[in-house]
């Protein structure tokens, strides 16, 4: 039987696509002026090379050992009597559970390259309503929308590695790179760039606080797509001979860079309108469209390029997180890729049915369980504790599990005997402890001031 890989090129688009996503565009930015700006950058940098690349290389590792789905990964590298930590694998149910919220968002952004090409909201209160109203009232075209998400992202992954996801990514992610460039050009011709860039990269201290570095290890971790065996899943299909630590460092770079220029591009046309940053989605659906419509015709044509990135950056990432559970499926209990897609899929889109509906005003109430609505909760468990968890599996697994030899045939030619020391310190002691106290954080349990 013919085996799908991916190429050296396909890899690395295809995990960049899994780790540029939302975050990148719209969370990045924010909390980068929020703490110290250049401070928080630098601190940020630093921590996705000895923590995040340290656990997503831990990752590629594992997949491109075992050329398994991540079940059998854990199972097959596990030493005897250790089996057990074949259940570290299921780390992949995370991946149903974010799409069943995130692929709900996507559906919003593909609303609102509609609404770029027809009419933009004139002001920041009608942008609002629009949203709000989408959000809250309008049922019909929210599950028109995330019904679309649903079938770009399970038709995707029926077709396969090579002709699903890499073709996919080889596509998505081109096109993406072009955009962003074309309104960074852009973005550099406006009053408010020399602001955004300040707003980004000067260092302000009284800003920078200890719950700063927290933040920036956080979002460090979470940025790469580690901990829930995507990464692993995608090293899996990998084709033999690639360097794996040079691919890894290209997916980190090219996620960061994507960040830092995004970051750029939107506070420099906020600030140009005299606007000040704000957050997630009100930044997103709310305040941009408001600025783009105050820009007369180039302001369309770049709010509809904004959210086709946008869209984009969402689609390759939401692709990622099924694959490992598909994988699973395929391998483990013999179904066919289509069936294994479209079951699961199906699965994820019941469980986002009610979490669309949690946000309406209509079904809300029903829907909110304690302080949060189903969709917040979704949100909360899988970036609060399980991918927490997940990394800490890989991290220990890798670090005191697995036998060494292995790893080190796997790194060594790639990264030389001082870095491979280095790279397994920060696996044993220094990425474990980070992300526990990361998930302490997230969940509340210890709040760092």
């Amino acid at each position: 039987m013919k085996v799908n890989r991916f190429s050296r090129i396909g890899f690395i688009l295809a995990a960049a696509g899994s780790a540029v996503g939302l975050g990148n565009i719209w969370k990045f930015p924010y909390i980068t002026g929020e703490n110290g700006g250049g401070a928080f950058v630098m601190v940020y940098l630093l921590t996705v090379v000895f923590i995040g690349m340290s656990i997503f290389i831990a990752e590629v590792v594992l997949g491109s050992t075992s050329h398994k789905d991540a079940v059998s990964t854990f199972e097959t590298l596990a030493p005897e009597g250790k089996k057990y930590w074949k259940y570290s694998g299921f780390s992949f149910l995370t991946g149903v559970i974010i799409l069943s919220f995130y692929s709900i968002v996507v559906g919003w952004i593909l609303n609102y390259i509609v609404i770029a090409a027809t009419k933009l909201p004139s002001s920041v209160s009608q942008a609002e309503t629009v949203f709000l109203g989408l959000l809250k009232e309008d049922i019909v075209s929210q599950l028109i929308y995330y019904t679309l998400a649903f079938l770009l992202i399970s038709y995707t992954i029926s077709k396969g590695v090579k002709k699903g996801i890499e073709k996919l990514n080889n596509i998505l992610m081109p096109a993406l790179l072009i955009i962003l460039f074309v309104m960074f050009i852009y973005s550099m011709t406006l009053d408010g760039f020399k602001q955004a860039f300040e707003f980004m990269f000067y260092p302000n201290f009284e800003k920078f606080h200890p719950s700063s570095i927290i933040i920036a290890v956080g979002h460090a971790f979470f940025t790469l797509s580690v901990g829930m065996t995507t990464i692993m899943t995608y090293a899996a299909s990998l084709g033999k001979k690639v360097n794996i630590v040079k691919a890894s460092m290209m997916v980190v770079t090219l996620d960061t860079l994507i960040a830092i220029i995004s970051g750029l591009i939107i506070f420099a046309i906020v600030y140009s309108a005299g606007q000040e940053p704000s957050k997630g989605p009100g930044l997103v659906f709310i305040t941009l469209p408001a600025i783009f419509y105050e820009m007369g015709s180039i302001g369309n044509i770049m709010a509809i390029a904004f959210f086709i990135a946008l869209a984009f950056a969402s689609i390759t990432s939401a692709v990622s997180v099924l694959e490992p559970t598909v994988m699973y499926l395929v391998e483990r209990k013999g179904l066919s890729r289509v069936k294994a897609t479209y079951g699961i899929s199906s699965l994820f889109y019941i469980f986002g049915l009610f979490a669309l509906l949690s946000n309406t005003n209509e079904f809300g109430a029903v829907l909110t369980f304690g302080s949060k609505n189903l969709f917040d909760w979704f949100d909360f468990v899988t970036a609060a504790i399980l991918m927490p968890i997940g990394g800490i599996f890989v991290a220990v697994f890798v670090g005191y599990i697995m036998d060494k030899q292995i790893v080190r045939n796997a790194l060594v030619p790639y990264m030389g005997e001082r870095f491979f020391h280095i790279w397994l310190i920060m696996i044993k002691y220094v990425s474990p402890i980070a992300v526990f106290i990361i998930m302490l954080n997230e969940t509340g349990i210890i709040k760092f001031a």
